[in-house]
């Protein structure tokens, strides 16, 4: 009986829409009990996308952060991809113009479904720190006009690289300004970047990090590395991919969830 006034209760909310009040959102699936693509917008990594009940919550705001090498910039690229597999409009907001369009075309891409916003701030501003803020207070005005815009199924907003000084000058309101655009919408709207940014009280904080085996390098013929980094691959002397592993921050913690899920990045090699 509990549990029914329990599901009544979860489907009046859904139907008002105040389901997104709530610490966490409840989670939103079709009939068959598979997760809804109109509530939520997988990564395209399945590992990750099963254990984030689908991959993204639409109408929130999520963060993907983690150091250099950490796996930001493949996951963002799988993101964008399974977005435009699914027909969906996506759009980046690249801060320091560092998107690479062969590894994202080889990521899946369709280019043709992908807006590109280009900004100019750049990683050590030296003398130039004012001119250097006033870049990234246009980024974010480009985010806004993307929003505020609407038709897209992800959005992304990649400042991985800016100087923490000058994000954390930004009014703590742009934020909550971003959160009320995205509310209520089909849009996903995910931040990338080294630290943390912001996140909706039903938003996600995915944490990237190479993944610490406790054995070192070893290539595919079994030999350790002298460099003793770990969590890296290679295939004889040829790099081959990183092994990283991603923590999910949530607003409410769930019983008996595992603490990380492992992943792996893959290298493309040219000749």
């Amino acid at each position: 009986m509990a549990l029914l006034a329990r599901a009544d209760l979860e489907s009046l909310l859904r139907a008002k829409r105040l389901d997104r009040t709530l610490t966490s959102a409840l989670p939103s699936c079709s009939p068959n009990g598979a997760p809804d693509d109109l509530a939520i917008a997988a990564t395209g990594l399945p590992p990750l996308d099963a254990w984030l009940d689908g991959g993204f919550p639409r109408g929130q705001l999520s963060e993907v952060i983690g150091p250099r090498s950490s796996g930001r910039t493949s996951l963002l690229l799988s993101a964008l991809a399974a977005a435009t597999a699914r027909g969906e409009l996506v759009a980046l907001v690249d801060a320091l113009d560092r998107l690479d369009v062969a590894s994202a075309q080889a990521a899946g891409v369709d280019l043709n479904s992908l807006l590109w916003i280009r900004g100019h701030v750049v990683s050590n501003p030296g003398m130039c720190r004012d001119t250097n803020q006033r870049a990234l207070e246009q980024a974010v005005k480009a985010l806004t006009l993307v929003l505020q815009a609407g038709n897209f199924g992800l959005v992304a907003f990649d400042v991985a690289g800016a100087p923490s000084d000058a994000i954390r000058r930004l009014p703590f309101t742009t934020w909550l300004r971003l959160q009320r655009m995205v509310e209520e919408s089909q849009t996903a709207c995910v931040l990338v970047g080294a630290e943390r940014l912001a996140r909706s009280s039903a938003g996600l904080t995915i944490e990237l990090g190479i993944r610490d085996l406790g054995f070192g390098i070893r290539n595919s013929l079994g030999i350790r590395d002298s460099c003793g980094s770990r969590g890296i691959r290679f295939n004889g002397r040829m790099f081959d991919g990183i092994d990283i592993e991603a923590r999910v921050i949530r607003s409410r913690a769930r019983v008996h969830e595992e603490p990380a899920v492992a992943l792996a990045t893959s290298a493309s090699h040219c000749a």
